[in-house]
């Protein structure tokens, strides 16, 4: 089959950047869109031409480092499916298929298709992990989980971070990240001492980093590669509401001046 690319350059964060368009000819449907990528950079590289940046790593659907808006839509076509796994067949022989980085207000661009995501890295680290003390692993019914809550979990912690619900949304909001950071870790008894500090400290690091609020669109939803729903975002909202009313609670009553 033949496809062409319509693909956007730009050689340098500062720097201004433009769509150029390439024509691959004779390539496989089974290909993947990053192995075309890679066919292409080598036809570049023989011209004595730029690569295409592009980010990838497992190729596996696993990392969420290969995240690209392909025909306008963050990951491609197909739902449930990362950019590093769609392949050629999912597009007509001849068609043009426009590949752009993950744009957000969050996310800058250094090169090409790459971009900085290192703001869903700084999110986590204001809270999205279990404070435990180091040691042997403790018994295995020590702590019983019920078969509901580690399936919920579980659906939870498959979120791999790659942006596209960033990305898809309206106001540029993180929440199904944040929700599902926030979830996996709420349901299960190792989450608990640290509960209501990590919901107050996740979306204090989500705003300070420029996501914006959630109005509840979907669309993030829709281009989740693991298939995430709107109910982390339910729970993200309540615990947070719980840790807002705790620390107001727990703040020193203050008697009105009779001065």
């Amino acid at each position: 089959m033949n496809i062409a690319l319509r693909i956007w350059r730009q050689p340098a964060a500062d720097a201004p950047g433009g769509f150029a368009d390439y024509q691959l000819d004779g390539v496989r449907p089974e290909m993947t869109l990053l192995e075309a990528l890679d066919a292409l950079n080598q036809c570049l590289a023989a011209a004595g031409e730029p690569p295409v940046a592009f980010e990838s790593d497992c190729r596996e659907g696993i990392c969420g480092a290969c995240g690209i808006v392909v025909d306008g839509r963050a990951h491609g076509p197909l739902p449930g499916v990362t950019t590093c796994l769609l392949t050629l067949g999912a597009f007509p022989d001849g068609a043009t298929v426009t590949l752009e980085p993950f744009r957000t207000g969050v996310f800058r661009v250094l090169r090409d298709l790459v971009v900085d995501r290192s703001a869903l890295d700084r999110v986590v680290a204001a809270g999205g992990y279990v404070s435990v003390r180091a040691g042997a692993a403790p018994d295995a019914g020590t702590h019983p989980v019920a078969p509901a809550a580690a399936e919920q979990a579980l659906d939870a912690a498959a979120c791999i971070g790659c942006g596209a619900c960033a990305v898809a949304c309206p106001n540029g909001a993180a929440a199904l990240f944040v929700g599902a950071k926030v979830t996996h870790l709420a349901v299960l008894p190792q989450g608990q001492p640290e509960r209501a500090r990590r919901a107050g400290a996740l979306v204090a690091a989500a705003d300070r980093e420029g996501f914006g609020a959630c109005s509840f669109h979907g669309e993030c939803q829709v281009v989740c590669p693991q298939g995430i729903d709107l109910g982390v975002i339910a729970r993200l909202n309540r615990e947070h509401l719980c840790a807002a009313v705790a620390a107001w609670w727990s703040r020193p009553m203050r008697r009105p001046s009779t001065g």
